[in-house]
């Protein structure tokens, strides 16, 4: 198979890091460019960058020369790592032109003609792309992976909703340092310490969810009627976000139901067929002191959810603890997931 020609927006950043990582020897895509700022633009890939992540610069982008970030790419897809407000004026340019847009920037990620997705929770809300299109004159389109502290709780609640429908949520994250990106919170902020204020995630957490586990129809987008209520704080942990979760069904379930349901989630088919799908996508701990960040963010080579400490709920219904890898299911990994969908349901030819 002749692979798909990428770009990366925003290189040099954190996340436009992690996106090298994951696409350099990617069997369906090919990166044949990268951008950045004035900085950067014009200069070698290896000379511009301020390499984070382990190892050293993949050797065959090291003397790529960066480029502008303007829709002139001969490339497909995009890869967005912009920043928000980058992302906001440069991601309609690119789809305007032709692009498709696979962002990780959260500009895009609440119109509810721009599919929000996650393929294991929603894959069905691709079929947004054609209202999109129709709506704002685009040849292209753009596609968001969610917030990362979203990511980490919507499979399971996914799960739950499908096998006893839910009706409300209340959850508390413990959100890991690197998801402040790159030089993130100063030492002597989160040492010993935790941060009870991050952004507006506690509006991204009562927010998001609700268009992930929303409906399509006729291309149109009803987002599910939840009632969600959410606290986001900063803990003195490199990766791996934490969430703790109540849930409030429609059709009560036992304590035995509830974690039946996440041990016997099976892949979809359609998911396993992609090539960054690993073998496992929720691993269900039975210990009383699991998940860990340390011990559980790199399951699935940091894609997959580890659950645990499903009980009763005195408030609401029943609750469990979740985990995923911020800066892998909850970012780069998640357009990359996005953008194998759309090659996979033959929306991007291959």
């Amino acid at each position: 198979m002749k692979k798909i020609p990428v770009a990366i927006l925003g290189a040099t950043g954190t996340v436009g890091q992690r996106f090298i990582q994951l696409l350099a020897d990617h069997p369906w895509f090919e990166i044949k460019a990268l951008t950045g700022s004035s900085r950067t633009a014009g200069g070698r890939y290896g000379d511009g960058v301020n390499w984070k992540l382990h190892g050293d610069v993949p050797e065959q982008f090291a003397d790529m020369i960066v480029q502008d970030t303007k829709p002139n790419l001969d490339v497909e897809i995009v890869f967005s790592a912009l920043p928000t407000q980058q992302a906001k004026e440069m991601e309609p340019e690119f789809a305007n032109a032709g692009y498709v847009v696979a962002t990780n920037a959260g500009a895009y990620r609440m119109p509810l003609d721009i599919p929000l997705m996650i393929p294991e929770v929603n894959p069905d809300h691709v079929d947004l792309i054609k209202t999109q299109q129709a709506e704002r004159g685009w040849k292209g389109y753009i596609i968001a992976n969610t917030n990362c502290s979203v990511a980490t709780v919507m499979l399971p609640l996914k799960i739950w909703d499908d096998a006893f429908g839910l009706e409300s949520i209340h959850m508390v994250t413990m959100q890991a340092i690197s998801g402040a990106g790159y030089p993130g919170v100063p030492s002597l902020d989160i040492l010993g310490n935790v941060i009870p204020h991050i952004g507006k995630e506690d509006w991204k957490l009562e927010n998001e969810p609700k268009k992930l586990l929303g409906k399509v129809a006729s291309g149109k987008l009803q987002v599910a009627d939840i009632k969600i209520s959410a606290h986001a704080n900063r803990v003195a942990v490199i990766d791996g976000h934490m969430a703790s979760v109540s849930c409030g069904f429609k059709n009560l379930a036992s304590e035995a139901d509830a974690i039946a349901a996440f041990k016997e989630w099976q892949i979809p088919a359609e998911i396993q067929a992609l090539p960054s799908c690993p073998d496992r996508l929720m691993v269900y701990r039975d210990e009383a002191d699991r998940p860990q960040p340390r011990l559980d963010s790199n399951w699935g080579e940091g894609l997959a959810w580890t659950v645990g400490k499903v009980r009763e709920c005195g408030v609401l219904d029943m609750k469990f603890v979740s985990l995923a890898h911020n800066t892998l299911r909850g970012a780069a990994s998640g357009s990359v997931l996005n953008a194998e969908l759309l090659v996979q349901r033959g929306i991007i030819s291959r």
